[in-house]
């Protein structure tokens, strides 16, 4: 099949090379020139596992192309689909400029039908929008499908060639064989494909990421009970997980989620909650929970040394989550901002988004190190934000060695308090 892809940041870009896996002729279109002559050049502009070697193959087999002109990428495909971005306003509405813009363009220069897909993350009634907007923008004839995605950075290339499940809303059989063709590839084991109207589909991905983002707030409160009456959040956490009713996932405890998915869709079920009058009192809870649980590690440290002004600190870990370089709501970000407005100064390293973090979030008002241990020279406290694997079983003589203080402060809960206790170390963990 013919298939353009509008928008190549992470969602696009994924998508497109994948389609381009399975024997597509793939064309990526961003307005970004600098952006689509880094892909042209087979540089890839984020960090993701596995999809440089992906997308280099594809290019070069002739399968994937970029441009930033509608008028080469949509005149004679047969599916388009739309993977700009949605940011979110700080009443937690999604910006549809983007998709519409999109929706407008591709209208704009189709030569017959076309399939067009919603792939961003967008609230219920978008699709609606974008049907009225490609009805003024052409004559051809069109039908637009809803079809989120559920990919979990640092695992995208995976969970999109391997799907658990694929979404889409249709509302008619040409479309939805389109997106049988598309998909079949990649649930040859029987994984479903799962058919439905387009306002569930629309709201089937905002359900799942909230619905995952309750249990991470949920488990966060536990381990801050924990703390209180004396008991460990491991154990608790294995006590429940092993419920064939809860299941074993997201349900480690820890300083907070992040990331691009949860906390903008958990924003957004509650602004359209509120447009139809309705009150999500539990998702603002969680909501609410996930944000002091970012300053959980800052009250410890702050408990542990009172005054922390004039203190150094090491920070291991500033993507929100290991595998990526995205920083977007990273609790490190409200952890770093809250010990330097104590007056406290930060040295942190990530293997990944060092880069990200002096570009667009913290700026140089913290010290980076090349090296996880070159933070800890002079350091009162080493903060654990991020699980990366390399943090898992340091040399923890040599950690001793070069701090200030032996103070370990783990957002994660994947070192073993015993075990640092009999090396000197005073450690704080959550919930354990």
């Amino acid at each position: 099949m013919r298939v353009a892809v509008v928008g190549s940041g992470y969602v696009g870009l994924v998508a497109g090379t994948c389609f381009a896996e399975s024997g597509n002729d793939v064309v990526c279109l961003d307005i970004d020139e600098e952006k689509i002559e880094r892909l042209r050049s087979g540089e890839v502009p984020i960090y993701e596992p596995g999809l440089a070697e992906l997308m280099s193959r594809n290019i070069s087999d002739g399968r994937l192309s970029f441009t930033t002109e509608y008028a080469e990428a949509i005149p004679g495909v047969d599916v388009a689909f739309i993977a700009v971005g949605t940011p979110p306003g700080e009443d937690g509405s999604a910006d549809l400029q983007y998709v519409l813009s999109a929706a407008r363009s591709i209208g704009e220069h189709m030569t017959g039908y076309v399939t067009v897909v919603d792939k961003s993350t967008v609230p219920v009634g978008t699709a609606r929008k974008v049907m009225a907007t490609l009805k003024e923008a052409t004559d051809h004839p069109f039908d637009v499908v809803s079809n989120p995605e559920f990919l979990k950075e640092g695992a995208a290339i995976d969970d999109f060639l391997k799907p658990d499940r694929v979404v889409i809303g249709v509302e008619s059989s040409r479309a939805a064989d389109a997106m049988m063709q598309l998909y079949g590839p990649f649930v040859r084991t029987g994984n479903p494909i799962l058919e439905m109207d387009i306002e569930s589909a629309e709201i089937t991905k905002y359900a799942a990421n909230a619905m995952l983002a309750s249990r991470i707030s949920f488990m966060n409160e536990i381990a801050n009970l924990c703390d209180r009456v004396g008991a460990n959040i491991d154990a608790v956490r294995k006590g429940i997980g092993t419920d064939g009713r809860i299941g074993s996932r997201f349900l480690f405890a820890g300083c907070g989620y992040g990331g691009s998915c949860f906390p903008k869709d958990v924003k957004a079920i509650i602004r359209t909650a509120s447009e139809h009058d309705y009150d999500f009192r539990t998702l603002r809870a969680v909501e609410e929970v996930n944000e002091l649980q970012k300053l959980v590690l800052v009250n410890r440290v702050k408990e542990h040394f009172g005054s922390i002004a004039g203190k150094r600190f090491a920070l291991w870990g500033l993507a929100f989550k290991p595998g990526t370089d995205d920083m977007r709501e990273a609790p490190a970000v409200i952890i770093a901002d809250a010990l330097l407005d104590a007056g406290a100064t930060v040295c942190a390293y990530d293997p990944e988004a060092m880069d990200m973090s002096r570009d667009h979030y913290i700026g140089d008002k913290i010290d980076y190190a090349e090296r996880p241990m070159g933070a800890l020279d002079g350091a009162d406290g080493l903060i654990l934000v991020t699980e990366w694997n390399e943090f898992r079983n340091p040399d923890f003589a040599a950690v001793k060695e070069r701090m200030r203080e032996p103070v370990l402060f783990d957002g994660r809960n994947i070192w073993r308090r015993d075990l640092l206790e009999k090396l000197g170390f005073t450690y704080y963990g959550i919930g354990c």
